[in-house]
Formats: C-alpha cells, sequence, structure tokens
C-alpha cells in the first residue's frame, strides 16, 4: 500500500515540476522564442516570439518584462488567460511595438471582434502593471467553469463572461497604460477596479459587439485619463464610476481627449460618450466629442459628487439628430466655457484627414485617418489649464516615472500637425 501512495505521488509531483518547468524549457536562450504555459516571470527578449498554448501565471512576488519588439501569439483553440499575481511591464517603443495578437490567418474580417484569446488579468495581489506602446488585439473570449480566471474568483468569476481586454483590481497598486492600441475586441477593452492609474496617449477602435467600454473605471480609483482617442466603441467611451463604494472614492481627472462615433452601435439609454455614475467624482476638461450620441450623461439617480467640475468641452454633431442630443438637460451635463452646435455642421473642429459624414454606427477604423487639427480651428486656443491632475509628478513603476501629461490649450488629443 505505501509503495501505491509513494507512486501516485511521484507520478503527481513530477507532473507539477513539468508544468512549471516547460514555461521556461520551451525558451530558446538564443532568440528568446518559446512556447510558453504555465508560471512565467523573468524577460522575455527584445523582437522574440512567444506562442501561448495555454494559460500563464506570473506568481505573486515575481515580475515578467516584456521588451520591445516581442510578439505574442495566442492559442485560439486554448483562447489563453494570461493571469498577473506579480508584475508585469510590457516596455515597448514607437519603432517596435510589443503585440498580443493571434496568428495571422485568424485575423479576419468575420473575427475582427476577437473573443480568441481571454486577456490580460491582474489579480489584486498585483502591485505594478505597465502597458508602454503595446497593441492587444482580438482578445475578449468568454469564460466557463474551466477558466483559470473563474476557478481563482478573478474579474468577476463566473461563467459565461466576455472578458476585458485589460482587468486591475488592486486599489493600493499602479497602473499605466501609454502610447497603446486596444483592437478587435469583444466587449469591454478595459475593466478597472481600483488603483492608482493613468491612461494617456492610447487609441481605442473597432471594439464592443453588444456592449463595452474603451475604459471602464471602478471605485477605488485615482485616475488621470489623457490624450486618447476613442473611435465608435459600442456603449461609451469612458465610463467613470463610484459602482461598488470601495475607498477610496473614485476620482477621474478627464482631459484632452478625443471621441468619435461612441455609443451608436448600442440603441440603449446606455450608449453614448462619457457616462457619470453612482457618486464619482470627475474633473472633465478639454475634451473633443465629435459626432458622439450624447454628451456627458450624468446617472439621475446617483449623481456625481458635487465637487465635480466639468468644462471647455467641444461639440460637433454632422446631423441635427446627433446636435439635439449635446443640448444640456436634467441628463445632459452643461460645463463652463464649452463650445456646444446648436445646429447641424456648426463649429467643424477641422480635422486634418477625417470624413466627418462618416456613419455613426461605422466600426471600421481607417488608420489613415487623422484627428489633429487644421490651422484655423475653433478649437484652437479653447482649452484651459486650470485645473488639477493626479500625477503630475508622475508614478515610479520598475525604477521609471511615468506623468500625466500636462493639459494643452486646444481642445481634444491633437492639435495641429
Amino acid at each position: 500500500m505505501k509503495v501505491k501512495y509513494l507512486f501516485i505521488y511521484l507520478v503527481i509531483a513530477t507532473s507539477i515540476f513539468t508544468g512549471c518547468k516547460k514555461a521556461n524549457i520551451d525558451v530558446d536562450p538564443d532568440t528568446g522564442n518559446g512556447t510558453v504555459v504555465g508560471d512565467v516571470s523573468g524577460i522575455w527578449l527584445k523582437g522574440s516570439t512567444q506562442f501561448i498554448k495555454g494559460d500563464i501565471i506570473i506568481p505573486e512576488g515575481k515580475s515578467l518584462t516584456i521588451e520591445e519588439g516581442v510578439t505574442i501569439i495566442m492559442d485560439t483553440i486554448a483562447k489563453p488567460e494570461i493571469i498577473v499575481k506579480g508584475n508585469l511591464y510590457a516596455q515597448g517603443t514607437a519603432a517596435l511595438p510589443i503585440k498580443f495578437t493571434v496568428a495571422e490567418e485568424f485575423r479576419t474580417e468575420a473575427k475582427k471582434f476577437g473573443r480568441l484569446w481571454g486577456g490580460i488579468l491582474a489579480a489584486p495581489s498585483c502591485e505594478e502593471l505597465l502597458l508602454d506602446h503595446t497593441i492587444i488585439e482580438y482578445a475578449g473570449a468568454t469564460t466557463s467553469d474551466a477558466s483559470t480566471s473563474v476557478k481563482q474568483h478573478l474579474y468577476k468569476a463566473v461563467a459565461g463572461e466576455n472578458l476585458p481586454a485589460l482587468w486591475f483590481s488592486n486599489v493600493n497598486g499602479k497602473l499605466v497604460v501609454t502610447n497603446s492600441i486596444f483592437r478587435n475586441l469583444q466587449e469591454d477593452c478595459t475593466y478597472i477596479d481600483g488603483g492608482k492609474v493613468i491612461f494617456a496617449n492610447n487609441s481605442f477602435y473597432t471594439t464592443g459587439v453588444t456592449g463595452g467600454e474603451a475604459i471602464n473605471l471602478k471605485s477605488g480609483c485615482l485616475a488621470d485619463v489623457a490624450y486618447n482617442l476613442v473611435y465608435s466603441t459600442n456603449t461609451n467611451a469612458l465610463k467613470l464610476s463610484n459602482s461598488g463604494d470601495r475607498t477610496p472614492q473614485a476620482y477621474i481627472v478627464v482631459y484632452n481627449n478625443t471621441m468619435v462615433n461612441t455609443g451608436w452601435r448600442r440603441p440603449t439609454a446606455k450608449g453614448g460618450s462619457i457616462w457619470v455614475e453612482a457618486t464619482v467624482r470627475v474633473s472633465v476638461y478639454n475634451n473633443m466629442f465629435a459626432n458622439t450620441r450624447f454628451g456627458i450623461k450624468r446617472d439621475t439617480k446617483k449623481p456625481e459628487d458635487d465637487r465635480s467640475v466639468f468644462g471647455n468641452n467641444y461639440y460637433y454633431g454632422f446631423n441635427q439628430t446627433t446636435v439635439d442630443q449635446f443640448q444640456p438637460t436634467k441628463e445632459i451635463i452643461a460645463g463652463t466655457n464649452d463650445v456646444i452646435s446648436k445646429t447641424a455642421g456648426d463649429n467643424d473642429p477641422m480635422f486634418s484627414n477625417y470624413p466627418l459624414n462618416t456613419p455613426v454606427d461605422n466600426s471600421a477604423f481607417n488608420t489613415s485617418w487623422d484627428f489633429h487639427l487644421k490651422s484655423g480651428s475653433p478649437a484652437l486656443g479653447k482649452g484651459t489649464a486650470g485645473f488639477s491632475r493626479h500625477y503630475a509628478s508622475g508614478l515610479v513603476l520598475n525604477g521609471i516615472t511615468y506623468k500625466s501629461p500636462e493639459p494643452s490649450s486646444y481642445i481634444g488629443a491633437f492639435g495641429t500637425n
């Protein structure tokens, strides 16, 4: 009997050892290329390709650093989740971004809204997470009872949920997402359940089939959101909420973002541009709303904190239906020094290269579009710097300081070329 139990123990121990070892021994030490599953930490080398064949976990107390130019190919059958219990640093560059994607044959029009792999899910033990010059695409798979995230009680911890591309949940942690692209996703691009947060200079497009926001911030978040482009999200560009009622109260500073065509593909009361709910505290300045559904919309049952401030935002509508929805009401928030069109076509922002008559329910993004402002744009000189942001002095991640950018005198994410 003792021999039998010893044999079983050896089989289990060998299986565990092999599972842990596989994440590392299948990586070529010279090129850094490899097939990865299980626990991972250390460095993925510049320019390497990593094939993710199953769920991977960065253990608590350890870190994974991804260098510039790394491509991470997710298996579309296993639909892996990346579980971050330690720290993750994706440090790409403009010339050599990092890319979380799937094999090229799966990047088709039929799969343009992803759901081909899970997402990056940061457990409450994750202290630091950085995405710099990183592309995340084709994520948002649906959870099942077998999903690691469900078994470990992460995100919503139930089967049948479409995962966000990025979930972060440590109210004492630090999250910086900058110079990155989120595209071809099933639902929410990001879902943030607390932390010290910077979202700056990112682009979000071709996301959301029946729901989903670009940036979804909950209670526990102290966040600066600046210089982002959000195009045609299914629901809101930004959802700013104190839902969950954790400490600290959600306080979000939103400035110099450009939102275009957001909210139209979800024809309910939820779809719009910025949704402010559940006693959240916000400062919202210098934002461009072009052909979005609604202006800044409040939760009338649980209005925003009375310290919230709004101003110097710019609204343009190509047709009268759009323009009429911008006008301030009990639900639609008016700010000081706002520029609000009252007639279709008024206050053309004069984008460098974007046809303003593009159908508002269009989800296809043309990368040649240019949302910089032409000389003479009425949005130039209408911004303000008269507000505070959380991280003017910066957040330090992995020894590097990342600062919230300064506000501009123009409105929107882009000035003139």
